[in-house]
C-alpha cells in the first residue's frame, strides 16, 4: 500500500462527487455523511457527518451543516447509517513479531496433547524437508497451559522423538516459555553445568540435567543462537503488520519493546510512503543496564530516539521514539508463576483426585529491585521520556507505583506520564494510587475471558481471593484510574472487536475462533466490567493520552487528524453477546483511505501481503512470532515480548 491521494481509489457504493459548495466555506476534500458519528469527545457526542481537508477534520455536525463543505471536487461518502468513530489507538503491541509469525510453523493457539503437538510439528517438518539437517524449525502459538491441562508438560524427549535432525524451538503463546530439543540445547551450549541467567531458568530433572523447558531469559538465551533476520525480512514483517493493523482499524500504535531494528524497518517504510499507521516505539532498558548506570541507560534510549524520532506530527504518519519499556516481572499464569506477588502462590499438597491447595513459598519474581527501580524512574522523569512498565503481579505493581511516587518527589516539575501495562493482579489498597500518582493502567481486555491460561491451574495457583480480582480494569476505572488498551499482539490473535467485547462483558464469545468455545463461556470472575463508552475511550482517547497525542487523535473533533474507522455494526447498540461479531469496513489515516471493504470499495491492501520470496501469503491474524525480547540491545528476531 503506497501512501497516496485517494481520489479515485475508493470505489463502489457510497461514493459520489458533488458540486455547489456553500458560499464562503472552503470545500473539503472529503465529506462522510448520513452516519452515526461517535466522537469520543468530552461529552461522547454523536453527530451525522464529518468533513476533512488536508488530512484534518474541519467540520463535525449535521448532514445539513456538512453540505456547505461540498464543492466541485469533494468526495462524498454516504455512510448509510453506519457507525464512524476514531481510529483505534493500540497502546501495546509488537508489530515485527506479529508480522514475522506469518512465516513460521503455527500451532494456532490450539489445545494439544503431547501426541498432537508432535503430530503438528512433524507436519511442519515434513513440509520443509529441504531444510534438513541444520535449519532451525521455529514453532509459535503453543498454549503450554492447555497442553498441561489435557495431558502433561512436554520436554525435550517429546521433540527428540520426531523424525528430524533439525534443532527445534517451540515458543509458548505467552512468550515466557521455550521448549527445545536436545540438539537445540547443544547448539545453545546449555548443559547440566549451565547457570540460570538473571530473570530466567532452565527446568531440570532430578539429576540436574536440562529438560528442554526454558523460562524467560533462559529462553532468550536459546533463541539468540538462531541466525538473525535480514533487513529485507524485517521490512516484509513490518509490511505484514501494517496490513493487519489496517484490517483491524488501528491507526496509531505503540511497539512495546523496540530497538534499532524496529526503527530502521518502519523508518524505511515511512520514507517510501508505506507507513499506514502512526508509529510509536518504546526501547527497553534491562535490569543489568539500570543497575550498572541508570543515567547511561536512559541516555542510550535518548540516543536511539535522536536517531529515529521524526519530530512534529503531521497528517501523514510518522515515527516517534518517546517512551521507554521496563519488564518488571514475568506472568501470574501457571505453571510459570513468575509474576511478583505479595503473598505466595498456592501449591497442591494433596493429589489430583483429592487436591488440597494451600499457600506455598513462591512469591514470583520482581526483576528490578526497589533500589534500582527508584533511581531509574527518577532519571526517566528528568529525561522527557515516558515509562511503560510490564507488571502482572501485585507486588511488582506496588513497587512500580512506589517508584513513580519516588520520582515525583525527586523531580516535582516532571510532566512524565507513567503507564503500567497488564496489571493482572493489583492489591485493593493500591487501586486509588493510580489516579493520585497520575499512572495509567493499560490492559489487554481479552485476558479477562475464561481460557486455558486463566482458569484451572492458574485459578488454583493464584488462590480464590486473588483470582476473584484478576484483570481489575473495572475496579481501577471505578477508583478513578485512567484505563487504556493494548492488544499485546501477537501474544493473542489480533482481534480488537473481541477484546472490546470482553472489556464490556468479561467473557469471550463461544462463536469466535479467537475465544475458547462453550466450555469456557461466562465471565472470568465477578470483578466489574467497563461500560461501552469506557471501553471505546480506552482504545481511543486514553491510549492517545499515553502517547501524548490526545490533541491530535483519539476523538473526532475539528482540528484533529482525520484518523477514523467505519464499523459494520453499531458497537453501542449491538446485543452484548454479539459485540465481537463486527468488523471494520473502512480505515482512514490523515484523510486517506488505507483499507476499505464493500460497500466502500477495496483498495487491495489486505487480500495478501508480499513476502521476501516474492510469493503472496494470505494474512493470518492468529499469528504469533514465537520470539521473546532480550532486554538490553538489538535482537535478531522481531520485536519480541516478555509478557
Amino acid at each position: 500500500m503506497r501512501w497516496m491521494k485517494w481520489a479515485g481509489a475508493l470505489g463502489g457504493a457510497g461514493l459520489v462527487v458533488l458540486g455547489c459548495g456553500g458560499s464562503g466555506t472552503t470545500p473539503a476534500d472529503t465529506v462522510l455523511n448520513h452516519g452515526y458519528v461517535y466522537t469520543v469527545d468530552s461529552k461522547d457526542s454523536v453527530s451525522q457527518a464529518v468533513a476533512v481537508r488536508d488530512g484534518r477534520i474541519v467540520y463535525v455536525g449535521s448532514d445539513e451543516g456538512a453540505a456547505a463543505y461540498i464543492g466541485g471536487r469533494t468526495q462524498v461518502v454516504d455512510l448509510g447509517g453506519r457507525m464512524l468513530m476514531p481510529g483505534f489507538v493500540d497502546g501495546h503491541l509488537h508489530p515485527l513479531a506479529g508480522g514475522r509469525a506469518l512465516l513460521l510453523c503455527n500451532l494456532q493457539y490450539a489445545t494439544l496433547t503431547r501426541a498432537q503437538l508432535q503430530s503438528a510439528i512433524q507436519g511442519c517438518l515434513d513440509s520443509s524437508a529441504d531444510k534438513e539437517p541444520d535449519t532451525w524449525l521455529e514453532v509459535v502459538n503453543w498454549v503450554r497451559q492447555a497442553t498441561q491441562g489435557v495431558d502433561a508438560d512436554p520436554d525435550k524427549s517429546t521433540l527428540d522423538a520426531l523424525t528430524t535432525s533439525r534443532p527445534i524451538l517451540v515458543r509458548s503463546s505467552d512468550f515466557h516459555t521455550v521448549l527445545t530439543n536436545s540438539r537445540g540445547l547443544v547448539l545453545a551450549g546449555v548443559t547440566k553445568d549451565t547457570v540460570d541467567p538473571p530473570g530466567g531458568s532452565f527446568a531440570r530433572d532430578a539429576g540436574g540435567n536440562p529438560t528442554g523447558i526454558c523460562e524467560d531469559a533462559a529462553g532468550w538465551a536459546v533463541s539468540s543462537v538462531i541466525p538473525p533476520d535480514t533487513d529485507e525480512d524485517r521490512l516484509n514483517q513490518a509490511r505484514a503488520a501494517l496490513a493487519a493493523m489496517r484490517l483491524q482499524g488501528v491507526t496509531t500504535f505503540m511497539d512495546a519493546a523496540a530497538g534499532a531494528d524496529q526503527g530502521a524497518a518502519f523508518t524505511a517504510l515511512q520514507k517510501a510512503g508505506e507507513l499506514t499507521a502512526r508509529g510509536f516505539f518504546a526501547p527497553t532498558i534491562s535490569v543489568e543496564e539500570a543497575t550498572a548506570d541508570p543515567v547511561q541507560a536512559v541516555a542510550a534510549v535518548k540516543a536511539l530516539a535522536a536517531q529515529y524520532d521524526q519530530g512534529t506530527h503531521a497528517p501523514v504518519p510518522t515515527i516517534s521514539f518517546r517512551h521507554v519499556k521496563l519488564f518488571g516481572d514475568g506472568v501470574v499464569n501457571a505453571p510459570a508463576d513468575t509474576g511478583g506477588v505479595l503473598t505466595p502462590y498456592f501449591t497442591n499438597t494433596g493429589t489430583d483426585s483429592a487436591p488440597n491447595w494451600v499457600p506455598g513459598t513462591n512469591l514470583g519474581s520482581v526483576y528490578f529491585a526497589p533500589e534500582v527501580l527508584k533511581p531509574l524512574m527518577a532519571e526517566i522523569a528528568r529525561s522527557g521520556l515516558d515509562p511503560h512498565v510490564h507488571a502482572t503481579g501485585e507486588r511488582t505493581v506496588r513497587q512500580t507505583l512506589d517508584a513513580v511516587e519516588f520520582a515525583r518527589q525527586q523531580v516535582p516539575a516532571t510532566t512524565f506520564r507513567p503507564v503500567i501495562a497488564h496489571n493482572e493482579t493489583v492489591a485493593v489498597a493500591d487501586y486509588p494510587r493510580y489516579q493520585s500518582l497520575g499512572v495509567m493502567a493499560s490492559f489487554s481486555f481479552q485476558w479477562a475471558q475464561q481460557a486455558p491460561y486463566s482458569v484451572g491451574e492458574t485459578e488454583h495457583h493464584l488462590g480464590p481471593d486473588r483470582f476473584a480480582r484478576m484483570e481489575p480494569f473495572g475496579s481501577l476505572r471505578n477508583a478513578g484510574a485512567r484505563v487504556g488498551y493494548g492488544s499485546d499482539w501477537p501474544i493473542d490473535p489480533f482481534d480488537e472487536m473481541l477484546a472490546l467485547k470482553i472489556g464490556v462483558t468479561r467473557s469471550g464469545d463461544p462463536e469466535s475462533p479467537n475465544s475458547f468455545g462453550p466450555d469456557f463461556a461466562g465471565p472470568i470472575n465477578a470483578d466489574p466490567a467497563l461500560g461501552r463508552a469506557d471501553a471505546l475511550r480506552a482504545i481511543t482517547m486514553n491510549s492517545a493520552w499515553q502517547l501524548r497525542m490526545e490533541n491530535e487523535v483519539g476523538s473526532i473533533e475539528v482540528g484533529k487528524f482525520a484518523d477514523f474507522i467505519v464499523l459494520d455494526k453499531n458497537f453501542l447498540q449491538q446485543p452484548a453477546e454479539e459485540l465481537a461479531r463486527n468488523q471494520v469496513l473502512l480505515t482512514m489515516v490523515g484523510g486517506q483511505v488505507v483499507m476499505a471493504k464493500a460497500p466502500f470499495g477495496d483498495v487491495g491492501t489486505v487480500a495478501a501481503v508480499r513476502v521476501a520470496s516474492g510469493r503472496s501469503r494470505a494474512l493470518n491474524l492468529r499469528a504469533s512470532s514465537g520470539h521473546a525480547v532480550m532486554p538490553g540491545g538489538n535482537h535478531p528476531h522481531g520485536d519480541g515480548h516478555n509478557h
